[in-house]
């Protein structure tokens, strides 16, 4: 029998916190976590918000990386391994206990954050920051696991892509924990004005905090955030074992690319409704069962139009039933990051019954007519949920989550 995979331990860094509890606070009362970029001068740039880390990461992260090891990462590898400190901590593990040989790790990551914006980048650490393999390797080695480690990079749907592999570690019985996750940001000039080029960026940049605005019928683009989401992934068996409190179980996933257009999605969502289809059909679980949606809702005029069709056409006279919210409209569009980062709001979902908004939700896409739970968060029983995630090249995740019972 394949194993039964659960998630033991959770860790989120992003512009609304450096906890999950802090997180998971701000998300169900609707904050936003965009502000006016200080990481860098934007005066150069059409759009000159984010949602940036707080300052105070930086004293948070010297409380978990030892100095010499902090100085050959990059911020953004920093982010990724104390998320990773946090995530294990949270799940009571101790690897001095545990068979290193069956822990892995497995990271989403779309690049290591070396930009223009980057700090003290010198010859000597220069190509220990920019090894995109450099998140997963410095994890195993601050526990010393010998279980395979390594990256994905499948745009804004790697870390939901670092999930599914991990599932399926667990499942066919080659490792009984997977840590799994990833870290990003591209707030730098060149990532942003680039992004710019191709209008894929909000230019509303006053108030920030309205810029992001999924669903909406003024929606510009995508605002840019930045973070780390890190879970840790244990068979069932292993997890009982320990006596280890379970967060959510992972059902089932689906993984497809398609070959359509390096940047825009197939039409009419016909790429993302196959990979949903998919995706029930390999949880088991039935569309009736879906009692909420975390969408990869960007705040653009094509992913959103096209997620809405897909989720119509998949779940039919039932799609205006289910709630279907975007955690971008908070924290923006953290991209490597965003499907491990929007897969633990679904399992917090999941677990407290409670499912955060979409906010800036004042101007209704006529087009785009589900319940987006607009603005204020909801008190809802959920048994099974969706995340899904989307990204550049074609490339779509879709994980399906269940409330846990033993």
């Amino acid at each position: 029998m394949p194993e039964e995979v659960v998630i033991t331990g959770m860790g989120i860094i992003s512009s609304l916190g450096l906890s999950l509890e802090e997180n998971w606070k701000n998300l169900i009362a609707g904050k936003s976590g965009i502000r006016h970029i200080t990481l860098f001068d934007p005066v150069s740039c059409a759009t000159r918000i984010a949602a940036e880390v707080p300052a105070e990461f930086e004293e948070l992260s010297r409380r978990y990386i030892k100095k010499r090891a902090a100085s050959q990462m990059t911020r953004v590898t920093r982010m990724c391994v104390t998320a990773a400190k946090i995530a294990v901590e949270d799940a009571g593990i101790s690897f001095e206990e545990a068979d290193r040989t069956r822990c892995s790790v497995i990271m989403g990551v779309v690049n290591t954050g070396n930009s223009s914006a980057e700090r003290d980048t010198n010859l000597q650490n220069t190509v220990f920051k920019s090894m995109t393999n450099s998140m997963p390797a410095w994890i195993s080695l601050e526990y010393q696991l010998t279980g395979p480690n390594f990256a994905v990079n499948t745009a804004c749907a790697s870390s939901a892509y670092a999930i599914a592999f991990g599932y399926e570690m667990i499942r066919n019985g080659q490792s009984d924990i997977v840590i799994v996750g990833g870290a990003d940001s591209i707030i730098n000039a060149e990532e942003i004005n680039g992004f710019n080029a191709l209008y894929a960026l909000s230019v509303a940049n006053d108030p920030p905090g309205q810029a992001s605005k999924p669903f909406s019928g003024d929606r510009d683009g995508f605002v840019i955030g930045e973070g780390a989401g890190v879970l840790i992934l244990e068979s069932a068996a292993h997890a009982h074992a320990r006596n280890a409190r379970i967060h959510a179980g992972v059902a089932g996933y689906a993984l497809t690319s398609e070959g359509y257009n390096i940047m825009a999605p197939m039409k009419d969502g016909e790429g993302m409704a196959r990979t949903m289809e998919l995706a029930l059909k390999n949880a088991g679980v039935g569309r009736e069962e879906i009692g909420y949606i975390n969408a990869h809702g960007t705040s653009t005029e094509l992913n959103d139009r096209y997620e809405t069709m897909a989720i119509k056409k998949v779940f039919g006279e039932l799609a205006g039933q289910i709630p279907v919210s975007s955690s971008k409209s908070m924290i923006g569009h953290t991209i490597g990051a965003a499907g491990a980062i929007e897969a633990i709001i679904t399992a917090m979902s999941l677990r407290e019954g409670i499912l955060p908004p979409t906010i800036n939700y004042r101007n209704p896409d006529p087009d785009l007519d589900l319940d987006y739970v607009p603005n204020i968060p909801r008190i809802k029983d959920i048994r099974t949920a969706m995340s899904n995630s989307f990204g550049f090249g074609g490339h779509n995740a879709i994980l399906v989550l269940k409330k846990y019972t033993a």
